[in-house]
């Protein structure tokens, strides 16, 4: 019988690729990126990676004061012996500085909260914020910044149309949920997900940030890929709640973080405790020791731990950040601190910090 083939079959290996690659892989990590004390690799920075021949290509996500990497990466590599030229696409968001992506394991522990009490906490310490609300299967972020409804405007620019982000209290919005009408499910399939989320990366007019924070969906799915893989995200903070519920979800997620190399950056638990009116000691309602457990196992630094307070979700719904509302409450002092360890982290740490009064009472392990 005759022998057929089949046109799926994958070639060979061929060993001289592979040691070129291991070459380039390791020059680039002799390359230091210039705020977190890691190399271009391990963050995640290069990406889509190919050898033709004597020539590499490569994608560089960086944010746009990290410009001068995409000369030091192709002199780097052209030193190659073999190399004959090298070229690194530089991907980028105009105008901003660092994108950080804000995620959750699992839906319901305060992940859309937590940014928006960031970015206004960030926004406070003098930075400049746009957040991005990427979450499509809940776009609430234009509610708690008291824009509901609001349309968004197409401009020209010399790159062509752009969208024209909402401002609401400083903070700068983009969010799935305008494009929405009330009441209507975002139904959308695989592709035109994709189509709309690389669009709100690609095509915003920021103008100059310091910070976008990305509110990504809940879990590890297509959305969290498609915005991994098509925006210079240089790490993400978690949000957990203190139950052991919470924690097998959370590790998914770090996990999947860690494949795609993007760095998960800290942990904030939310809904750690609930501080008596009284008394002021510190009850924990939904039990204890969830995010200290992550920390632990994935070596995760726990950034805070968030209280229970009211007034979060009464500001929340009448569309006022907390932390711009009441900035001495605990929960503002929390977020403070981690806006904070941002600007240091960052290269932000000349910005005017708040001068907040001492918390009445904390749990033990939140500092």
């Amino acid at each position: 019988m005759p022998s057929h083939s089949s046109p799926f079959h994958r070639a060979a290996a061929d060993p001289q690729a592979d040691t070129r690659k291991a070459e380039v892989i390791a020059r680039l990590q002799d390359i230091q990126a210039p705020t977190l004390p890691n190399n271009l690799v391990n963050l995640g920075m290069v990406r889509n990676l190919q050898i033709v021949d004597d020539y590499v290509y490569l994608r560089l996500y960086v944010g746009t004061h990290q410009r001068h990497l995409q000369q030091q990466v192709q002199q780097t590599l052209t030193a190659l012996p073999w190399c004959k030229k090298a070229y690194a696409q530089l991907c980028t968001i105009p105008g901003v500085r660092t994108t950080l992506a804000v995620s959750s394991g699992k839906g319901g522990v305060g992940k859309s909260t937590t940014a928006v009490n960031l970015a206004a906490a960030l926004t406070r310490s003098g930075a400049k914020v746009g957040l991005l609300d990427a979450d499509i299967y809940g776009p609430n972020v234009p509610h708690m910044l008291g824009l509901g409804q609001s349309s968004v405007q197409v401009v020209e620019t010399d790159s062509g149309q752009r969208f024209l982000p909402l401002d609401a209290h400083g903070i700068k919005l983009m969010s799935v949920g305008l494009l929405a009408e009330q009441d209507h499910p975002l139904a959308w399939r695989g592709p035109v997900m994709h189509k709309i989320l690389t669009q709100f990366l690609q095509e915003v007019e920021w103008g100059d940030l310091d910070y976008l924070l990305i509110d990504l969906p809940p879990g590890t799915g297509d959305a969290q890929i498609t915005i991994m893989q098509e925006s210079p995200i240089c790490g993400v903070i978690m949000v957990t709640t203190p139950q052991q519920v919470a924690v097998a979800d959370v590790r998914r997620s770090v996990a999947m973080f860690r494949q795609v190399g993007v760095p998960v950056l800290g942990l904030v638990e939310n809904m750690s405790y609930l501080l008596c009116g009284h008394c002021g000691n510190p009850t924990p309602i939904f039990g204890s020791g969830g995010g200290a457990q992550i920390a632990r196992d994935l070596q995760v630094p726990l950034w805070g731990q968030v209280p229970l307070d009211p007034r979060i979700c009464a500001l929340a719904d009448a569309g006022v950040p907390l932390p711009l509302q009441l900035p001495d409450a605990s929960v503002s002092q929390v977020f403070a601190q981690i806006a904070a360890g941002l600007n240091g982290t960052f290269g932000q740490a000349a910005m005017p910090e708040p001068t907040l009064a001492a918390p009445k009472s904390a749990p033990p392990g939140t500092h």
